[in-house]
């Protein structure tokens, strides 16, 4: 997410900058994973450049209650290097796809020890300054209930969202062919009515023999009232 907004950023200003530049690294922030399991810990990174032929990604690993740190993993010339004497021999493997900015490692069969912090580093020259990203990493024998709940959580806001917007999407849509109908309806009744009244026309006028002899007859009656 944050390297798509700061590819939209880039669309957004139409410059890119000149000469070397800083290189913004990314990682998640914590991961849980069960004891025997694998992990993908991913790494990505975000450079005004296109990628370089001599990109480079460099992941190490301190474990918890330690103050050093081990280089695992490392990917440079086209080719990965993995832990071949460490904690993490025949552990590790680099599964990430440098061409598109991934620098993705994967974890082995893990254990209570795997517990600590993983540091991922990239350089995309000319952009090679840039600070390295980590992300912390808890096995545990059993998921944790708070683990799982907030997992639950994130999963059903996401899902209740997804509903909502769905919803919203066919409530708009109703409502719209609702207001569409409306209107042909009050058009096609209008027309029905002035056809109506064109077809009846103005009434014809009156005949003169009639109007003179109603006229004369009324005469006649009043007369014969005014004689009584």
């Amino acid at each position: 997410m944050l390297r798509v907004l700061a590819l939209a950023s880039v669309v957004l200003l139409g410059i890119a900058p000149e000469g070397s530049q800083a290189i913004s690294i990314y990682t998640g922030w914590e991961r849980h994973a069960l004891v025997g399991s694998d992990i993908r810990l991913s790494c990505s990174f975000f450079s005004w450049r296109f990628v370089s032929d001599d990109v480079s990604f460099s992941w190490s690993y301190r474990p918890d209650g330690s103050r050093e740190s081990i280089a695992i993993a490392h990917y440079a010339g086209g080719e990965p290097y993995t832990d071949n004497k460490g904690p993490f021999k025949d552990r590790v493997e680099f599964v990430g796809n440098p061409k598109n900015r991934d620098g993705s490692i994967l974890l082995k069969n893990l254990d209570l020890n795997d517990n600590g912090t993983f540091t991922c580093d990239a350089k995309n020259p000319p952009d090679i300054v840039g600070r390295p990203s980590s992300v912390r990493l808890l096995v545990f024998e059993q998921l944790p209930i708070q683990a799982g709940v907030i997992t639950g959580a994130i999963i059903g806001v996401v899902l209740g969202l997804l509903v909502l917007i769905v919803v919203i999407y066919y409530l708009m849509r109703f409502l719209v062919a609702r207001r569409v109908f409306s209107l042909s309806v009050s058009k096609h009744g209008k027309k029905k009515k002035e056809g109506s009244q064109q077809r009846q026309g103005p009434a014809p006028p009156a005949d003169p023999s009639k109007v003179k002899a109603a006229a004369s007859e009324k005469k006649k009656l009043e007369s014969r009232k005014d004689k009584k």
